[in-house]
């Protein structure tokens, strides 16, 4: 025979129901009549508790579906199977078209037995439907940047496979290099989602150690004089030893770098400063047109491109989310140069 529900005391019930974030309401037999609401509730549905206690659930709630049909006879609390424990979350509307998400719990003292009590969850559907739109929005430029670069790939391999013979071999050769530029856009394009994935679940795995600050701006150098870019760019380390995950940190480095020179008009410079309690600085400064103070939150934003082209959008949000991973920030402030500053701060060892 199945335990008898025990029901917490009612102050204990209440502070319970006003810690929760969703909307909760008791109503109790025989009657189904609301014994209780919760503020979260009262916030969503707009009414005050005194509107609610003390009546019958329908009627206080009134919900109806898709079409416009009463819903509470579909859930039936009181009179269905006695198999039934509450239903999932669902979509229903109150009489003014506002949708609501709720959720029910049967209560039952014993298994099968009446129901003694129902626990109705509310949430809105604002968030969700919020959610939603940033979801479509969010394929449909995805979509796009693949579009863009997959166009230019087709076009150039349609046209040397039909007409190989009338081209020059200096023809070819652009063509050749323009779809591979393609190609790798496409390969950094699905990379940094791989990693805004990651970074949106928290499920980046870290090994922090200890990085020499020389060598890892000397790969920089390397890097950029290997790809023949035609600026100045100068490093100075402040400090010698930064700790973090040694590839997380190269990839942050490399996409705030990487950002100045494609914003920089010839300079860029790359040092390490003293942070305060122990914290290491890594300060990129361009020479380029900088960021408005409005517009410094935004460029952390997913596919956010400014003026210069080859840039996925993703470089800066992958920063942020690398540096918060490791406890640290990121900011954008105005440079000596006369560009922008991307100033990252990550804590000392004794932090990690």
């Amino acid at each position: 025979m199945a335990e008898p529900v025990t029901f917490p005391d009612p102050e204990v019930a209440h502070q319970v129901s006003e810690f929760l974030p969703d909307g909760l309401i008791t109503a109790v037999a025989p009657r189904g009549l609301i014994e209780r609401i919760n503020g979260r509730a009262c916030q969503i549905l707009g009414l005050q508790p005194s509107d609610l206690v003390g009546r019958r659930l329908e009627e206080a709630l009134p919900f109806v579906d898709a079409s416009g049909e009463p819903w509470w006879p579909q859930a039936s609390p009181w009179q269905g199977l006695s198999i039934r424990t509450g239903f999932r979350e669902k979509v229903v509307l109150l009489p003014n078209g506002r949708d609501l998400l709720i959720t029910a719990r049967y209560l039952r003292p014993v298994a099968r037995g009446p129901v003694v009590a129902v626990l109705v969850g509310v949430r809105s559907a604002d968030g969700r439907r919020r959610a939603e739109a940033e979801q479509a929005a969010l394929i449909s430029t995805i979509a796009h940047e693949l579009r863009s670069p997959l166009t230019g790939v087709k076009g150039f391999s349609a046209t040397l496979l039909r007409r190989w013979d009338r081209f020059t071999d200096e023809q070819k050769r652009l063509m050749i290099e323009t779809i591979e530029a393609d190609a790798d856009r496409v390969t950094r394009l699905i990379t940094e989602l791989l990693d805004v994935s990651r970074i949106d679940a928290r499920r980046l795995t870290l090994h922090a150690r200890p990085i020499d600050v020389a060598q890892l701006f000397g790969r920089h150098v390397e890097r950029i004089v290997a790809s023949g870019h035609q600026g100045t760019f100068t490093t100075h380390v402040g400090v010698d030893t930064v700790w973090g995950d040694p590839d997380r940190i190269e990839q942050l480095l490399a996409n705030v770098v990487d950002n100045a020179l494609r914003h920089a008009s010839s300079r860029v410079h790359l040092s390490s400063q003293p942070g305060p309690g122990g914290a290491v600085d890594l300060v990129v400064d361009d020479d380029g047109p900088g960021v408005p103070p409005e517009r410094r939150e935004l460029v952390f934003g997913k596919f956010w491109h400014g003026r210069a082209p080859g840039s996925t959008g993703l470089g800066l949000y992958i920063v942020r989310g690398l540096a918060e991973a490791h406890g640290g920030t990121v900011v954008i402030q105005e440079a000596p140069l006369g560009g922008a500053r991307v100033r990252v701060r990550l804590p000392s060892h004794e932090d990690h």
